[in-house]
């Protein structure tokens, strides 16, 4: 009788059994959306404060609380960001102004609700003027590239209104359209800019209400608004008496 032979028992080999495949390398977190806002907004902050040389990129980026490259993958370069910052800036008023321009019914309305915005833009973050103001005396030749490229749209989308009002006898005759608009501007910014300083001597909403006055008399005719009141305010004013 044969014996059972019992045939050895081999190891899998190694060749056989499936090698593990490796560890995907980790996908970069996702970049949270407000991100490029708030870089805008720290570059602003700190360009305004210590200047566009003054002001390196690591420096934003702790401010924001990432790293420079999360930075850099933004805004490839400081001069990117630079522009970036003033693109939104001024960029701002292109969309901002015609709407206002559409939306009243006057000269004297246009021009309240062109200044407010102009005024509420500013005040909201001060950092916007103080940087303009810096940059105006310390890269003029930079920043006037940058207004070139923005303003002329808005100043003339104003102007043209200014020019309409005076064809309707509302405005002053002599007034030079678009230099105006760039006074006014330079008032607010200014004014803004320098608010901090000057609120010892003057509270600041006093010395705004000045200059929105000097602002309107510089413009209108005595008496025009006044005297020529909007349908729409008619019927406020009726709604008011009753």
């Amino acid at each position: 009788m044969r014996s059972a032979h019992r045939r050895p028992t081999r190891s899998p080999s190694r060749s056989a059994s499936p090698s593990p495949s490796p560890s995907p390398s980790p996908s970069p977190a996702p970049v949270a959306r407000d991100v490029p806002d708030a870089i805008l907004d720290e570059a602003t902050r700190l360009f305004a404060g210590r200047g566009f040389d003054g002001t390196s990129v690591q420096e934003i980026a702790e401010s924001v609380g990432i790293r420079k490259a999360s930075l850099l993958y933004h805004f490839p370069s400081k001069e990117a960001l630079r522009q970036a910052v003033f693109d939104r800036l001024l960029g701002h008023w292109n969309d901002v102004l015609p709407r206002l321009l559409v939306a009243a019914t006057s000269g004297e309305e246009r021009f309240e609700a062109v200044l407010r915005e102009l005024l509420r833009f500013f005040t909201d973050d001060a950092d916007r003027a103080r940087l303009l103001l810096r940059e105006l005396l310390d890269r003029p030749a930079e920043l006037r590239a940058v207004m070139v490229r923005h303003m002329p749209r808005w100043i003339s989308i104003v102007a043209d209104y200014i020019r309409r009002g005076q064809r309707e006898g509302l405005i002053h005759a002599d007034v030079d359209a678009e230099s105006y608009v760039l006074h006014v501007v330079e008032l607010v910014v200014t004014a803004v800019a320098t608010a901090p300083s000057l609120d010892g001597m003057m509270p600041g909403e006093r010395h705004r209400r000045e200059l929105v006055r000097v602002a309107r008399s510089a413009l209108f005719l005595p008496g025009v608004p006044a005297a020529r009141p909007t349908a729409a305010r008619r019927r406020r004013t009726t709604r008011s008496r009753r």
